[in-house]
């Protein structure tokens, strides 16, 4: 754990307390969890992002469609909710396009990813599609609101990175904007609803992913570097212009962090990393979903025969009550129950 500020430790003090801790039983249910198979969507093409919209309804991002689709929780039927949107620039397996969806009030905005830009200074994607944080409109019509690529090319990092419009990963509501995670420049944004941008936090190389805001308190996930080994999975409570504090670390391409059932803390962990390259996924069927404990660890959840709960590498996490919205990169969205 990096040393952090006396201010740090106050900070880190106050957040603790918004979280409940699950010893490392807790996270075995005698009844135990049942998992159930929703809803399939897109083409197994790194699907990323949810929300529960104003509804109730889950919302998901496709990024290799440009759209944003309404998921019934009861039954799965899955509809379009917008489209239109920049799609990804390189279809396939690599992440971009929609990338994740938010609320305010009864507006939805959407997060748009390496729709265009330059890697290694060699143009990409459609130079007229544009990365950035885009409302969706009462007529179903989207608008540009803050253009984070221009932005993130305009101030870059220290040292840069070869992808000058950064990938923007992730979004939350927060304190009348939203805040993105941008995890290959290694920071969090603050983005106003009408396009002012501001830099939030600043990491070394720990390619954050998740976000979760509850109780004024901000919390990210970090997946850390490529191989992405278990260690450099961390949960960080943060603050602005503040040292990052650890709450936990111990699962590999930690992707998601949420509020869930009685105060804590649960994250996904999309598995264990591919060796493809930077981006790639994790392997098949090794996905975990995992509780913050008490002592720093992240505790995969079990069942009743106290087996871990097996994932097909999810990316994003949603609760209702004491239900997970597990969504997979492959589109699947899966119901947990019982937590």
């Amino acid at each position: 754990m990096a040393v952090v500020r006396r201010i740090g430790l106050f900070i880190a003090a106050a957040a603790l307390a918004a979280v409940a801790f699950a010893p490392a039983a807790s996270a075995h249910n005698r009844r135990g969890p049942v998992v159930t198979h929703l809803a399939e969507f897109g083409n197994d093409d790194f699907v990323t992002g949810s929300t529960i919209g104003p509804g109730g309804a889950l919302y998901v991002t496709d990024g290799s469609t440009g759209e944003v689709l309404r998921i019934d929780r009861r039954d799965g039927a899955v509809s379009t909710f917008a489209t239109g949107l920049p799609p990804k620039a390189f279809q396939g397996q690599d992440i971009g396009g929609p990338v994740d969806v938010a609320f305010i009030g009864r507006t939805a905005y959407v997060l748009v990813t390496l729709v265009s830009g330059a890697i290694f200074g060699e143009p990409f994607g459609d130079p007229e599609a544009k990365n950035g944080l885009y409302r969706i409109e009462r007529d179903g019509t989207h608008t540009l609101v803050a253009d984070l690529g221009q932005w993130s090319i305009d101030n870059p990092p220290q040292p840069a990175f070869f992808v000058d419009t950064g990938v923007h990963f992730a979004m939350q509501p927060y304190r009348g904007g939203f805040l993105v995670t941008d995890g290959h420049h290694n920071r969090v944004l603050w983005v106003g609803r009408h396009g002012s941008i501001r830099e939030f936090a600043t990491f070394g190389n720990v390619v954050p992913t998740g976000l979760e805001t509850t109780g004024g308190h901000v919390f990210v996930t970090q997946m850390g570097p490529i191989p992405h080994r278990p260690e450099d999975g961390k949960v960080v409570a943060v603050r602005a212009g503040r040292e990052p504090f650890e709450l936990a670390r111990g699962a590999s391409m930690l992707i998601d962090v949420e509020h869930g059932p009685r105060g804590r803390l649960y994250g996904v962990s999309q598995g264990q990393w591919d060796g493809v390259g930077e981006g790639s996924r994790a392997e098949p069927d090794t996905g975990r979903l995992v509780v913050v404990g008490r002592h720093g660890d992240l505790t995969p959840v079990v069942g009743d025969r106290g087996q871990e709960l097996v994932l097909d590498r999810p990316t994003s996490l949603e609760f209702v009550g004491k239900t997970a919205y597990v969504l997979s990169v492959t589109g699947d969205v899966y119901r947990v129950d019982g937590l």
